[in-house]
């Protein structure tokens, strides 16, 4: 047998490092984030209002840049596609219909990144042609920062 493989009911296996999962182990952040997503599928299926009080409580957490911005958006939502849910997707606020989370807000600190960042899932309809951004950075938020993302919402809501 080659050195540095074991055999195993399945075949050979490697027993360096990677194969053994180190190399792709998740961060503190990534697990926090997993163990946020369970929390929030009990609590949306216990209480599906309790979204919008989750949404409010994780935003007032952020630090004051990006809770400035999550507070601006969230009012954005609100008054321009009041008929989504908002509900927490991975401790960060999401909006959605249908059960199905349509754009979603991550703070910078969440995992540790120089920008907060603004997304829309599949659901979203915002095809143009064989490719289109999905995930924007949002450093400010300012009115023209606030019009495009308006003018996104109400493609991806149709």
């Amino acid at each position: 047998m080659a050195e540095g493989k074991k055999a195993s009911s399945k075949g050979v296996r490697d027993s360096t490092p990677v194969a053994r999962g180190r190399a792709n182990s998740f961060t503190e952040e990534e697990r926090a984030a997993m163990r946020e997503a369970a929390r929030e599928r009990r609590i949306n299926q216990s209480d599906p209002a309790a979204g919008e009080r989750e949404v409010l409580a994780k935003i007032a957490e952020m630090p004051e840049s990006d809770r400035a911005i999550a507070e601006r958006l969230h009012d954005l939502v609100r008054a321009t596609a009041p008929h989504l849910t908002a509900r927490t997707w991975y401790g960060m606020p999401a909006y959605g219909q249908g059960g199905a989370i349509l754009l979603f807000f991550q703070s910078a600190q969440k995992f540790k990144t120089r920008y907060a960042t603004l997304g829309f899932s599949d659901k979203a309809k915002l095809d143009d042609g064989g490719m289109w951004p999905t995930t924007y950075a949002l450093k400010q938020f300012g009115p023209e920062e606030e019009a495009r993302v308006e003018e996104l919402l109400r493609r991806a809501v149709g």
